[in-house]
């Protein structure tokens, strides 16, 4: 056990998951919550603030989904641990996961128990995965194919381009994609452009489709929103 309380942010975008984790998390010895986001945008801004040993991680999130913040918190903080918590345990994600540099991946089933455990043993430097996770696949296998899936699809989009792309496939217009993001119209355009030109797309929808099949966001999420009014009409 440490002498110093392990200090974690937890993101999770909801409200009640989210005060369940810290509930529990208070009746673990040695752990300290020291803040809470809802999305990864706030979870990137609160790691540069806060500068947490740990970050619980949700990965289907909205403005920014768990694993881009994952790449982003990691090229700016790369001794910070990453746990993925999550309620997909497809190996793809857990994968993805991996090759962005995350230490370890917790389904949301897990019990508090081994979450508190979980956190103890990415501080101190090894992997941890639920025990599903860990029956199916060993380490060694995970590794290889989460290095061999960061060579592919989406990591060949830049940072920018990725939270473009999960504004683009939630619905967001071009005029509020802008706003989000603090860039302007046509710099949207054009990574919009970028987007289609790389992945072979050649509209929204199919950009929404590239969303959903790398896990930027989940069907339920497209299921609910309405094409941009500012989409292009091919």
């Amino acid at each position: 056990m440490p002498l110093k309380a392990i200090t974690v942010l937890l993101v999770e975008d909801h409200t009640i998951v989210r005060e369940g984790l810290r509930a529990l998390l208070k009746l673990e010895t040695g752990i300290q919550i020291v803040g809470e986001a809802e999305n990864g945008r706030q979870a990137v801004a609160l790691t540069r603030k806060l500068r947490p040993a740990v970050v619980v991680m949700d990965v289907a999130m909205p403005l920014l989904n768990g694993m881009e913040a994952t790449r982003q918190i990691l090229a700016a903080h790369p001794k910070t641990k990453i746990l993925i918590l999550s309620a997909h345990s497809d190996d793809a994600y857990v994968e993805r996961a991996l090759a962005l540099g995350a230490s370890g991946y917790l389904v949301k089933q897990t019990s508090a128990h081994i979450l508190g455990e979980a956190i103890r043993k990415v501080w101190l430097g090894m992997r941890f995965f639920s025990p599903t996770i860990s029956r199916r696949l060993d380490h060694e296998q995970l590794q290889e194919r989460g290095k061999a899936e960061g060579k592919k699809d989406p990591a060949r989009l830049t940072p920018r381009e990725m939270e473009v792309l999960q504004l683009i496939a939630e619905g967001k217009a071009n005029k509020q994609t802008a706003v989000e993001l603090h860039i302007s119209i046509k710099t949207v355009e054009k990574h919009r452009q970028s987007m289609m030109n790389k992945l072979d797309i050649h509209d929204t929808a199919g950009l929404t489709r590239h969303a959903i099949a790398v896990g930027i966001i989940e069907s339920s999420v497209q299921g609910t929103i309405a094409p941009p009014a500012d989409s292009p009409r091919r």
